[in-house]
């Protein structure tokens, strides 16, 4: 079986790294842009039904793409430069969040508009944030995956965390259109970044690190690949059957690796219950706390700062803590959720939101760079849509159900539901640790 070895992160080593500075650039001027937008889109929808419902459906029109679109980004992925691939999911977003800003401008904005514009932004997202965390493994060397992956969380959360800051104050001072407006923008600076990453065609198959890089399904790539032909077209233009067969092979390989697989739904279960949380933490601000937009977007800024925390400790903890922690963190999460309904000042919420951030970072730390330890580079985009897929199906069910149970019953009752998935990862996150013990 194989074994992650995370080594402590030489910083300087990392930075030196002309690729990852432009990646870490792209990120946190996207999720600047992203967090805006889900921030105030959130509070536009609770603000104008006042339904938790709602805005569940916010989430769920987000996360339902990826239901599907995962089985062909996927292959896509492992078969063409990811970073064209980013840069064009990058542009195609933020054409249709500007034309939303446009509208809204107009005053002719409906819920349904923001609807839309959500499913077309979910259905890039499905594939871009699979992409992204498979072209780490490009731009930095294999010792500092661990380093890339807190740079890179730190540079999402510390975009996160101006926008948790000023989007109570741009809210009230340039509505939506303003906060949509922002948003497009950034996905136009992000693409430049992805851009300037790194110059000329990579293809992900065409490094021989391992064993059987070329499948026989893969034999029309290679051989145009060899004659010299244009690659991008070559790999893009491969038959139904081949990617089924490659869709295929993906699985066989997961089925092939519990260690994997246990990392893998530990950190999905994360991620759908980080996202659909969501849909009772707006309610919570609004019916509870009654600290409109910008004492929302301070709790969404505290999370921010527990998680930019977490980030950069988890990059520094040696070898032999990260799993006891990793273990250790999805409990405290399942435990903090079951006392959340029950703080009813916006200190108090805050500070538990930090506490949050800090366990999800650390948590999403270790699985993600365990995962690039072990998993071979031509199979990473499969096994990050795969897990996407899972996250994806929770999370929809998640979501749709916090925002009933919120309505029907209480906002306690949702948080209890994120304990009993919380509760969930600690067992999957204990088995990984065994596995990998």
């Amino acid at each position: 079986m194989a074994t992650a070895t995370i080594p402590r992160v030489d910083w300087s080593l990392l930075w030196q790294q002309r690729g990852f500075r432009y990646f870490f650039t792209a990120m946190f001027v996207s999720l600047f842009g992203s967090g805006m937008n889900f921030i105030g889109v959130s509070w536009y929808i609770m603000s104008a039904t006042h339904s938790t419902v709602a805005v569940s459906w916010q989430v769920i029109v987000v996360t339902l793409p990826g239901l599907v679109v995962p089985f062909l980004g996927g292959v896509l992925i492992d078969r063409i430069d990811r970073r064209y691939l980013g840069v064009l999911l990058d542009l195609a977003r933020g054409a249709a969040v500007l034309s939303i800003s446009y509208v809204a401008w107009r005053h002719d904005l409906h819920i349904w508009h923001l609807y839309l514009m959500t499913l077309l932004t979910g259905t890039g997202s499905a594939v871009y944030w699979s992409n992204v965390n498979a072209l780490v493994q490009e731009v930095v060397p294999p010792s500092q995956f661990t380093g890339a992956n807190a740079s890179v969380l730190v540079g999402v959360q510390s975009g996160m965390l101006l926008a948790g800051t000023f989007v109570g104050f741009f809210y009230d001072h340039m509505g939506i259109a303003g906060i949509l407006l922002i948003d497009g923008l950034t996905y136009f600076v992000s693409a430049f970044c992805l851009y300037r990453l790194r110059s000329g065609y990579v293809s992900p198959r065409s490094h021989r690190q391992y064993p059987r890089e070329y499948s026989e399904t893969s034999e029309t790539a290679s051989l145009a690949l060899e004659s010299g032909e244009n690659p991008e077209i070559a790999e893009a233009g491969m038959s139904l059957a081949i990617y089924a067969a490659d869709l295929m092979e993906g699985f066989r390989y997961l089925k092939d690796q519990p260690v994997v697989t246990a990392l893998g739904v530990t950190h999905a279960v994360l991620m759908a219950s980080v996202v659909s949380a969501n849909v009772v933490v707006v309610a919570l601000a609004n019916d509870v706390l009654r600290s409109g937009s910008r004492g929302f977007g301070l709790i969404e800024a505290g999370w921010a700062i527990g998680a930019i925390i977490g980030g950069l400790l988890t990059s520094q903890l040696p070898q032999r803590v990260r799993l006891p922690l990793y273990v250790g963190v999805m409990a405290i999460l399942a435990l903090g959720h079951v006392a959340v309904p029950y703080v009813t000042f916006l200190l108090g919420a805050v500070i538990l939101q930090s506490v949050f951030g800090f366990c999800r970072a650390l948590g999403g730390i270790v699985a993600q760079s365990s995962l690039m330890s072990i998993v071979p580079r031509h199979f990473m985009g499969r096994t990050q849509s795969a897990f996407a897929i899972f996250a994806t199906v929770l999370q929809l069910a998640m979501s749709f159900s916090l925002g009933w149970i919120a309505q029907q019953f209480s906002i306690a009752v949702g948080f209890f539901l994120l304990a009993f998935m919380y509760a969930g990862a600690t067992f999957s996150a204990s088995r990984a640790r065994a596995l990998l013990r």
